[in-house]
């Protein structure tokens, strides 16, 4: 990379100017959506974090536009206007940015704002190391406040209530993987049948920074396996039901299918329908539409909560959720008020004289 330094007089000497411009690497991509192409391939990116970078920046594409991003299914398959990526430096766009930011962030919880704007300017900073642009539009936009996370555990009777759901069998599968393995729904999403160890009921997937990790499953998802994947070899373990549209990733096209990877948007969405009546036990079946479900994150949440309360080791249960710091892991390890009844009962010393002999 070079760099070209205007220069300033002073006292008559001349020194580099502050601002300097980097002469770009490569030619800049004609357009925004190029150019998150080529930072997803040339930066590095983890498939399995891959995904939600496009998603997060083809939300900024709208906005980069002039245009608020759509949101709820409206978000759909919906493509942001063309734009050039010279807009990034428009001197306009900081105060355009700044205002379609503030209200998405209105609409929108502060974790999802948050990652989107983190994402953004993680491209914007590896665009400008290319010379691409120079200024960063998003300068001035601060991060919201996220509340604390109180997620919590969902009981065992609850679990054994979401297996009994009459569900699909790839669906059945996915959450029985997720439980089983406590794993990201992100990172199971992104598991090849080239990826499986079904022998040792375990997968291997790419994690931050291109490490590779594994997850390990147990029996119920073992049994559901082979009927899912039926003789398949290659290409994403979880499909959707219809052919790919025309420009999906070769990487998210089963070859002998021609059916595409399912997205983590539409398996959150399944999800969070099919368990709104067990999540509002006293719901009526026609209220349905007006209900909330369950999220995807609990399923990982929950698994790493009963085994705390099983007492699984500390060092087991970071290995098993694959933090770096016991700090990551507390919010996990809080025991549901099931294990706590069970924990005062089992230390009755009157219901320990009085129990049968």
């Amino acid at each position: 990379m070079s760099v070209e330094l205007a220069s300033v007089e002073e006292g008559g000497g001349v020194l580099p100017s502050p601002r300097a411009r980097v002469v770009p690497l490569s030619a800049p991509p004609a357009t925004y959506t190029a150019a998150v192409e080529q930072y997803l391939t040339g930066a590095g990116i983890a498939k399995s974090s891959a995904r939600i970078y496009r998603i997060s920046l083809t939300t900024w594409g709208w906005m980069v536009a002039g245009q608020p991003a759509p949101t709820g299914r409206a978000r759909r398959g919906a493509k942001p206007p063309a734009a050039p990526v010279s807009v990034i430096d428009d001197p306009a766009l900081p105060q355009v940015l700044a205002e379609l930011a503030a209200a998405r962030a209105d609409e929108m919880d502060a974790d999802t704002v948050n990652r989107e704007l983190s994402i953004a300017r993680k491209a914007i900073g590896w665009w400008q190391r290319q010379g691409w642009v120079v200024g960063d539009p998003t300068i001035g936009i601060e991060r919201r406040p996220a509340p604390p996370d109180r997620t919590r555990a969902l009981a065992e009777n609850q679990i054994a209530a979401l297996w009994r759901l009459d569900a699909s069998l790839r669906e059945k599968t996915f959450w029985k993987m997720l439980y089983e393995s406590a794993a990201r729904a992100d990172e199971v999403l992104c598991l090849n049948v080239e990826d499986l160890y079904p022998q040792d009921k375990r997968g291997r997937i790419t994690a931050k920074g291109g490490a590779t990790e594994w997850i390990h499953w147990q029996s119920g998802t073992a049994q559901l396996l082979p009927r899912l994947i039926s003789g398949r070899t290659r290409g994403p373990l979880f499909l959707t039901g219809r052919k790919a549209p025309a420009g999906t990733a070769t990487l998210d096209v089963c070859e002998e299918t021609s059916r595409a990877r399912l997205s983590y948007r539409r398996a959150e969405e399944i999800f969070e329908q099919s368990t709104r009546l067990l999540a509002n036990p006293l719901a009526a079946p026609e209220d349905i539409d007006d209900l909330e479900g369950w999220t995807l994150h609990r399923l990982r949440h929950s698994a790493l909560t009963h085994d705390a309360e099983g007492g699984t080791s500390t060092p087991m249960l970071l290995a098993r959720s694959r933090h770096a710091s016991v700090r990551s892991l507390e919010r996990y390890a809080r025991p549901g008020v099931d294990a706590v009844a069970r924990h005062v009962a089992e230390r009755d010393p009157a219901a320990r004289r009085n129990a049968p002999r």
